[in-house]
């Protein structure tokens, strides 16, 4: 939405790694009643200008200096390479990053980060990668080998795959990581996974793996793969587990930041902020269709679903 035409608007310039499916919509819309409920009344006083990459990652640069060039007030990301893009784009305009964020990217050290224009929520703290890994061994318990799936392009990726390695050394098992730079590779790379013995994978936090979470859920479902994934809407597309932060909370503190900010406080003095709740889903079709028999202790710590 462009409202050039009212100078006295303030404009919220929206960065998006992923897509505009209704899933994510439904979220932005979260964003939106929070900033309501704050007094800031869309087509009031401010306005929103959407730039969406669709998972490629290639699109953000261009898009980010789009928005910067119009002069937003402040611009909020979602997805580490779009808050990445954000900050290379401008030093000058307050950046709030929303979602998949990692803490222990240059994004999110806190007052030693490079850009004090920067700060938002990280919501892959460490220590998740764990609670992903533990969950897939029980499931398959007899594998031979694990993988973790991750995006060559994304900074939170070697993150997910160095704490995921060290997590495999606690539990003696192998754990395999193979790269991909985008969706197309998703198919050949399962197919690799199957035919050199992987009994599951993780999915490594990335947005484009969000927005394209129904064609690698139904890939994982072909090939036979247990997938473990960060969010529920994973899970909700069709893969078999999720274990990570509730999403939603982010757009509502997202929103917040958003507003603390329009109303005249510094990115540098609100800080990186990180969840303290997690949620285990499980699909319960996506376990028939590939023939699993989830252990009792398992399906008694997750919130179950039917796809």
């Amino acid at each position: 939405m462009n409202n050039h035409s009212n100078p006295s608007l303030r404009r919220i310039g929206i960065l998006e790694m992923a897509s505009p499916d209704p899933d994510r919509m439904a979220l932005w819309d979260i964003f939106k009643r929070r900033l309501q409920d704050m007094g800031h009344k869309e087509n009031a006083d401010i306005a929103f200008e959407f730039r969406w990459a669709k998972g490629r990652q290639e699109r953000l640069a261009s898009a980010a200096a789009e928005l910067v060039g119009s002069k937003v007030d402040v611009l909020v990301t979602a997805g580490t390479p779009a808050a990445a893009a954000a900050s290379e784009a401008t030093t000058d305009i307050p950046i709030i990053m929303a979602t998949g964020v990692g803490l222990g990217t240059q994004l999110t050290k806190g007052a030693s980060r490079p850009n004090a224009n920067v700060t938002g929520i990280c919501d892959l703290p460490p220590g998740l990668s764990s609670g992903r890994l533990q969950r897939l061994c029980q499931v398959v318990p007899a594998a031979s080998a694990l993988a973790i799936l991750a995006d060559c392009a994304n900074p939170s990726s070697p993150l997910a795959v160095r704490e995921t390695q060290a997590a495999a050394i606690e539990l003696a098992i192998a754990v395999h990581d193979y790269w991909v730079t985008g969706p197309e590779q998703f198919g050949e790379t399962l197919a690799v996974m199957k035919n050199e013995g992987i009994g599951g994978f993780i999915v490594a936090p990335g947005a484009m793996f969000f927005a394209n979470r129904q064609t690698l859920a139904a890939l994982a479902c072909e090939y036979q793969l247990p997938a473990m994934s960060v969010r529920r809407e994973y899970a909700e597309a069709g893969c078999l587990m999720a274990y990570g932060a509730p999403i939603r909370e982010n757009y509502r503190q997202a929103a917040f930041y958003v507003s603390r900010v329009l109303n005249g406080t510094k990115p540098a003095d609100l800080p990186v902020d990180q969840p303290t709740e997690f949620e285990f889903v499980v699909n319960l079709k996506t376990a028939g269709a590939i023939g699993l028999i989830l252990p009792q202790s398992l399906l008694d710590d997750a919130d179950t679903i039917e796809s």
